[in-house]
């Protein structure tokens, strides 16, 4: 559609090439008349029209507020089974928008910051990110270890200086992520096709520990499950359905064998459980 020269009251000026402004002069000289006023006013609603409903016309990008906050509510705290090792540190692995696993990424990062999580390991989602083409799902607590940035910051003056925060011990971290990259703006998605995405990694299928009651679990760990206690003889999904996620981590080897050791609570009241392989081997109370 082709506008008229003078639609928006410019015109051309003599003897120049470029459009000159002719609404203020031709209003102080002419006043305009109630038919030309009501015409001004039609273009300026037609314009205005025009202008609201083009955004309508743009299809929408990304996901909406209301998947993300379903994806959270339905995922957060869900505890699945690692199929794949995952590595330490703050990139974990990544998946692509079928699935299907960056494993040569994968392998470097095992082989450069070394194993967090063993395949057939419950794994619990403790924190969820969205970012414009990416979902990252931190596991365990994640892969970051070290201090905090305000941990670095000190004010004073000339060598008097003091941290602005408290300097709590670095602590070693025993997570890990996954980063489901669509390269491209996230769609809405519900939280059975997020699990579906994830199934190459994250097995969601087996028991809930809040509902782990099975045949096979015996009676003595059905009991210690109830009461939140801990005995040897448990297996990690046992632990987690009497205990919950542990507040931290920690491998060593003992005996030439590799241990962990899931540990709860703050001094002086703290809880040791030891695992060798999936099984309670040792609990202390402090």
């Amino acid at each position: 559609m082709a506008w008229p020269a003078d639609f928006f009251g410019f015109s051309q000026g003599v003897g120049q090439k470029r459009l000159i402004p002719m609404l203020a002069r031709h209003f102080a000289i002419h006043p305009p008349s109630p038919q030309a006023a009501r015409s001004w006013l039609w273009r300026w609603l037609c314009l205005a029209c025009a202008l609201m409903i083009i955004p309508f016309g743009f299809s929408k990008e990304g996901m909406d507020q209301a998947a993300r906050i379903e994806i959270i509510r339905g995922l957060l705290r869900e505890v699945g089974v690692t199929k794949v090792p995952l590595p330490r540190g703050k990139r974990g692995v990544r998946i692509d928008a079928q699935g299907k696993l960056q494993r040569e990424d994968a392998q470097k990062e095992l082989h450069t910051n070394g194993l967090a999580m063993a395949a057939g390991v419950p794994a619990e989602i403790t924190k969820i990110e969205f970012k414009a083409n990416e979902v990252i799902f931190e596991l365990n607590g994640g892969g970051r270890s070290g201090k905090k940035w305000y941990q670095h910051i000190e004010v004073g003056m000339g060598a008097d200086t003091e941290p602005v925060g408290p300097q709590r011990p670095t602590t070693t971290a025993y997570g890990s992520s996954i980063t489901l990259d669509f390269g491209k703006a996230l769609p809405d998605l519900t939280v059975p096709q997020v699990k579906k995405i994830l199934t190459g990694v994250l097995d969601f299928e087996r028991h809930s520990p809040t509902v782990l009651y099975s045949p096979n679990v015996t009676p003595a760990v059905k009991e210690a499950i109830k009461n939140h206690n801990v005995i040897v003889g448990m297996d990690r999904d046992a632990v987690l359905s009497a205990k919950g996620s542990p507040d931290r981590r920690v491998r060593e080897v003992r005996d030439g064998v590799e241990q962990e050791d899931w540990i709860y609570g703050l001094p002086p009241h703290v809880l040791f459980v030891t695992f060798d392989g999936d099984q309670v081997v040792n609990v202390k109370q402090y």
